[in-house]
């Protein structure tokens, strides 16, 4: 099996895949404008595990991917794995640089994308920050048993 980057490349010649691919290219550009043309001018973004963080339209993703990429200048995007299901595409994704006070950055989970052309119209994310240490799977399964 190839690298990652060859399985992208050879999926991702047309359709929702190249979407994907675009997207991922614009982040490690960090190019905004590149980045925006991904999405449907009117797409929603929803993060299911965080709703109050929900939004829709160019000017919000312009204002959250702006604060990022000041933020971490050397953000770079990795696709780990992807699946598709007609016009919509699970993407694991791997985003890691360092943020301009010297601290690490990095997220990983899923989006879910409903892609339609050449753009995304709607985004579930499940990104999270990476924890390297904490408590353990104990503390997180406490609240499983009330």
């Amino acid at each position: 099996m190839g690298s990652e980057t060859e399985v992208m490349e050879m999926h991702a010649k047309s359709g929702p895949l190249a979407v994907i691919e675009h997207i991922q290219q614009a982040i490690n550009r960090h190019d905004l404008e590149a980045l925006a043309e991904c999405f449907d001018p009117d797409y929603r973004s929803e993060f299911p595990t965080h709703p109050d963080r929900t939004f829709g339209g160019h000017e919000q993703m312009r204002a959250n991917w702006g604060r990022i990429f000041n933020t971490v200048p050397d953000i770079e995007a990795v696709v780990l794995s992807t699946a598709t299901d007609a016009d919509t595409v699970w993407v694991e994704w791997e985003w890691a640089g360092t943020c301009t006070d010297d601290s690490p950055f990095l997220h990983r989970g899923v989006t879910i994308h409903g892609v339609r052309g050449d753009r995304t119209e709607w985004v579930r994310l499940y990104m999270e920050p990476v924890q390297e240490s904490g408590p353990g799977i104990g503390v997180a399964l406490q609240g499983a048993s009330r």
